[in-house]
C-alpha cells in the first residue's frame, strides 16, 4: 500500500504547494522541496527512496523534450555563442571553481570534483518553474543553457567518479574524446531519432497514436544516446528542437491539441513530483552526517552555495566583456545587455532534480558518499528557498526595460492571418462553391475581425469595433453555456444517453476553446 499512500501524499502535496504559492512569496519549487521533507516524518515514508536512474530515466528526458518543443528556436539561434558558453565553458569552471573550494575546506579531491560536477548545471525544471518573474530575454537564455549543461555536467561527473575511484587523472585525450563523443554523438541521434519519428509520426491516421508515438521519442532519443555512450540530454534536446521545427506543417489540429494539453499536465506534475521528491531524500541525508562533522560540513555547503552564483556572475561578466572587446559589430551591440541585467542571470541560476539525481548517482561504496549527498541536497535547498525568494526582489531592482516582443509579434501575426484569409476568399470561395451570401457574411466577420484587432493594436479598448467583438464573443459564450445546460438536462431526463452528451460537449467545449483567449505562460 506504500505506492499507493506516496501516490496520495504527493498529489496533495502539490496541490497544498500550489495553493501556498498563491499566498506567500516564496517559489512554488522551495515549497514543493519543504513539503517533501515534512512527508519524511510521516509513518512509513522514511524509507522511500529516489533511485537516480528514475530522475535520469524518466523525468528528465520527458521534462527536457517539452522545454525544448516549446522553446523558441530564433531565440537560441540570435544568442547561441553565449548559450553554447554558458551551456559548457562555465560548467567545467564551475565545477572546477566548486572543487578548489570544497578541497580548501578539507573535501578529498575526488570528492570535491563530484560535488562540482553535481552542482555546476542550472536545472531545465526549476527555471521553468520562474517562467513567470523572469524578463523574456532572461528566461530565454537561461532555459536553452539549462537544456544542454546537463549532457557537460554527466561527462564532468564521469570523468570525477573514475579519479575518485581509479586515483587518476584522466588524460587530455580522454577527456576530449569523451566530451566529443557525448556532444556529437548526441547531437546525431537525437538528429536520427527526431528524423525517424517524424515520417513515422506523419503516417499515423489517427491523432491517439500519433501522441502515443510522440510520448515514446524522448525514451527512444535517450536510450539510444546513452547505449553508443553519446548524451541522452543533448540527444533528447535536439529531438525536440527538430520535431517543434517540421511537426507544424504536418501535425493535425486534433492531434496537436490532445498533445499540448497531455505534456502540459503531465510535465507540470512530473516538475512538481521531482521536487516533492528531492525534499523527501534531504532528512534522511542529514541523519546520516555524524554530529561532531555538522558544523564543519555545514560550512562546506554555505561556501559552495556562496560559490556558485559568484561564478556564474564572474563568467557572464568577463565573457561578454572579451566578446565585446573583438566583436564591434552592430548587432552585437544590439544584444547587450546591463550589469544589473547580469546580477538577475546569476541569481536565477538555480540548481534543482539533476544535481540531486548526480549525487545519488555516486557508487554505494565510494568513501565520503555521504558528504556528496549531503552537500548537495543541502545547497541544492538553499538555491531553490534563498536564490529563488530573493530573485522578484532582484528583478524589481534591475529595473529591467519589459520586453513586449512576444505581445507585438503575436498582434502581427494575427492581423497578417486574417488579411491572407480575406485576400484568398473569393477565390476559396469559388473554388469550393460556395452562395454569395455565405461568402459576404465570411467577408463581413473577417472585416470585423480586422478592425478589431487593429484598434485592439492601438490601444483603443472603447473603439467600437473592439466593443462589438467582446459582445460577440460575451454572446457567444452565453449561448454555448445554454446549450449545454439544456443537453446536461436531457441526460438527467433521460432523454439522452451519456455518449451523446460527450459527443455533443466535445463540440461545444472546442467552440469555447477557440473563443477563449488562450493563458499567457
Amino acid at each position: 500500500m506504500l505506492g499507493l499512500q506516496l501516490v496520495v501524499a504527493l498529489g496533495v502535496a502539490i496541490l497544498v504547494a500550489h495553493a501556498l504559492a498563491r499566498r506567500v512569496p516564496v517559489p512554488v519549487p522551495a515549497i514543493l522541496v519543504l513539503a517533501g521533507s515534512a512527508l519524511f516524518w510521516l509513518p512509513g515514508f522514511d524509507h522511500v527512496g529516489l533511485p537516480p536512474e528514475v530522475v535520469l530515466l524518466l523525468f528528465l528526458p520527458a521534462l527536457l523534450y517539452w522545454e525544448a518543443i516549446t522553446s523558441s528556436a530564433r531565440h537560441i539561434r540570435k544568442f547561441a555563442r553565449g548559450i553554447v558558453l554558458t551551456g559548457t565553458l562555465l560548467v567545467v569552471v564551475t565545477a572546477a571553481v566548486v572543487a578548489v573550494v570544497a578541497n580548501a575546506l578539507g573535501v578529498p579531491w575526488g570528492l570535491a570534483w563530484i560535488i562540482g560536477a553535481a552542482l555546476a548545471p542550472t536545472d531545465a525544471t526549476a527555471v521553468a518553474a520562474l517562467r513567470r518573474l523572469l524578463p523574456r530575454r532572461n528566461l530565454g537564455t537561461l532555459q536553452a543553457e539549462s537544456l544542454i549543461n546537463d549532457g557537460t555536467a554527466l561527462v564532468v561527473y564521469g570523468l570525477a567518479v573514475a579519479f575518485a575511484a581509479e586515483g587518476r587523472m584522466p588524460s587530455a585525450g580522454e577527456i576530449t574524446g569523451q566530451f566529443a563523443l557525448s556532444f556529437f554523438g548526441g547531437i546525431a541521434v537525437g538528429l536520427v531519432v527526431g528524423w525517424v519519428a517524424h515520417r513515422v509520426r506523419s503516417r499515423i491516421p489517427n491523432h491517439v497514436d500519433t501522441n502515443i508515438a510522440s510520448v515514446l521519442t524522448p525514451f527512444v532519443a535517450y536510450l539510444l544516446a546513452e547505449e553508443v555512450h553519446a548524451s541522452g540530454v543533448l540527444a533528447v534536446v535536439t529531438c525536440g528542437l527538430y520535431m517543434a521545427r517540421v511537426t507544424p506543417r504536418t501535425v493535425a489540429a486534433a492531434t496537436r491539441q490532445q498533445g499540448a494539453a497531455f505534456w502540459t499536465l503531465s510535465t507540470t506534475v512530473l516538475n512538481a513530483a521531482l521536487f516533492v521528491l528531492i525534499g523527501l531524500q534531504l532528512p534522511a541525508s542529514v541523519q546520516r552526517v555524524a554530529p561532531a562533522e555538522l558544523a564543519h560540513d555545514l560550512l562546506i555547503c554555505a561556501a559552495v552555495f556562496a560559490t556558485l552564483p559568484l561564478v556564474r556572475w564572474l563568467f557572464l561578466t568577463v565573457s561578454i566583456g572579451v566578446i565585446r572587446a573583438l566583436d564591434r559589430r552592430p548587432a552585437q551591440r544590439a544584444l547587450r545587455t546591463t550589469w544589473r541585467g547580469r546580477v538577475v542571470s546569476a541569481v536565477a541560476g538555480l540548481r534543482g532534480g539533476v544535481s540531486l539525481a548526480v549525487a545519488l548517482s555516486v557508487p554505494d561504496d565510494l568513501p565520503g558518499r555521504h558528504l556528496v549527498v549531503f552537500v548537495t541536497g543541502t545547497v541544492v535547498v538553499a538555491s531553490l528557498l534563498i536564490q529563488g525568494s530573493a530573485l522578484p526582489a532582484v528583478i524589481r531592482w534591475a529595473g529591467l526595460p519589459r520586453d513586449t516582443t512576444d505581445e507585438d509579434e503575436y498582434a502581427r501575426a494575427q492581423i497578417a492571418a486574417s488579411e491572407a484569409a480575406l485576400e484568398s476568399l473569393d477565390a476559396l470561395a469559388a473554388g469550393l462553391d460556395v452562395d454569395d451570401a455565405v461568402a459576404d457574411a465570411a467577408r463581413s466577420n473577417l472585416e470585423q475581425h480586422l478592425r478589431a484587432l487593429a484598434a485592439d493594436r492601438a490601444g483603443d479598448e472603447e473603439a467600437a469595433s473592439v466593443v462589438r467583438s467582446r459582445q460577440a464573443r460575451d454572446l457567444h459564450l452565453a449561448l454555448l453555456h445554454r446549450k449545454r445546460t439544456t443537453i446536461i438536462e436531457l441526460r438527467d431526463q433521460r432523454v439522452i444517453d451519456d455518449v451523446v452528451l460527450r459527443r455533443i460537449q466535445a463540440q461545444l467545449d472546442a467552440e469555447e476553446v477557440r473563443l477563449t483567449p488562450p493563458e499567457t505562460e
